[in-house]
């Protein structure tokens, strides 16, 4: 494995609080672990729901394989979640609160060439607080940039 794979949902953390992480496997097929591979996967707008006590994930969508025939995939197919019955149980009792959802923050390739994806127990911010986390990350990339062009003297 010469470069890892790591496909990002840049939007979770600018509409949504995270409140908690998690890790899940998903079940895929094969040409959809190929195609991941490939880096062609897009997590914007995917949430999670429960349906009979399992975890679903909607709205991920990863292309179909270039070297797929006949068997290829759905690319906007739901993908079932793998996580332990006490995560689960967790995670099912906090969905069920008002204002609270499951997003999918990250899906990346681990050590053991095994697809993962890093779910995330959200609470969507409302605009003031978008706006003033953009003025807080602006304030900080300034003093990066101010610290980076001070001249160190020497000893």
């Amino acid at each position: 494995m010469a470069d890892k794979i790591t496909i990002k949902n840049k939007k979770a953390t600018l509409n949504f609080q995270i409140l908690e992480r998690y890790t899940a496997g998903i079940q895929l097929t094969g040409t959809e672990i190929k195609a991941i591979r490939q880096g062609k996967a897009n997590l914007v707008d995917t949430y999670c729901y429960f349906d009979m006590h399992e975890l679903w994930l909607r709205g991920l969508h990863i292309s179909e394989y270039s070297h797929g025939n006949l068997n290829n995939h759905d690319p906007k197919r739901d993908r079932k979640l793998l996580l332990r019955r006490q995560e689960l149980k967790k995670l099912e009792k906090k969905f069920n609160e008002k204002g609270i959802t499951i997003i999918a923050l990250k899906l990346f390739i681990n050590d053991r060439g095994i697809a993962k994806i890093e779910i995330g127990l959200a609470e969507g911010k409302k605009k003031y607080d978008k706006r003033a986390d953009m003025k807080e990350k602006e304030l900080k990339r300034d003093l990066d940039r101010i610290q980076k062009h001070r001249i160190k003297p020497d000893l």
